[in-house]
């Protein structure tokens, strides 16, 4: 089903495109995701809507019967990965949950700029980006998700959120199509 719209005031949630995770064996070639977010993040700045750039800085705190994979973080691990050209207007929000919402202000920032919907890029598909586009569903935001612009290292993970979870939290397209809602915004403004 295509993309109906984008309000207004749309804002772009970046997940997790960081040097310690960007290194990661993933689906479909990171160079591709880090390429669609930019694109995206572009158009976002020239429309003067906001960009939020998300890294992961460790774990919530419950016991799982998997452990962390790290107990300490490796040096620069959190840092954004230059391609995306941090700015000091981007909203820079550091998680320590697997949703970019549950922790932080990130809700409120939002929320006092006027924003009503999210577009959701970057990885993992199916803990990151799924847990974050589930917050902001349950936040009340409208959600719209990038699909070629998210991986996972997991197959399953990644087509059963694009298939089964997605499509119940918002609406899916390409970066193409939200670059031609950004557009078409535009140009009725």
């Amino acid at each position: 089903m295509p993309l109906t719209t984008l309000d207004p005031q749309t804002a772009l949630i970046v997940v997790d495109l960081q040097k310690g995770i960007v290194s990661f064996p993933f689906l479909h070639p990171i160079d591709d995701v880090v390429k669609r977010s930019r694109a995206l993040i572009d158009a976002f700045r020239a429309q003067g809507l906001p960009v939020v750039l998300v890294n992961a800085a460790g774990g919530a705190p419950g016991r799982t019967e998997q452990p962390p994979r790290h107990r300490i973080l490796p040096e620069g691990w959190t840092d954004l990965i230059p391609e995306l050209g941090r700015q000091p207007s981007d909203i820079v929000v550091t998680k320590r949950t697997w949703g970019a919402f549950a922790t932080t202000d990130l809700e409120a920032q939002l929320k006092a700029k006027g924003v009503t919907q999210v577009v959701v890029t970057g990885v993992a598909t199916g803990t990151g980006v799924e847990a974050t586009a589930r917050q902001a569903y349950e936040a009340g935001f409208h959600v719209t998700l990038a699909t070629d612009a998210m991986a996972d290292v997991r197959p399953e993970a990644h087509e059963y959120s694009l298939k089964y979870v997605f499509p119940r939290l918002g609406e899916t397209g390409s970066t193409e199509d939200v670059l031609d809602l950004l557009a078409k915004g535009r140009a009725q403004q």
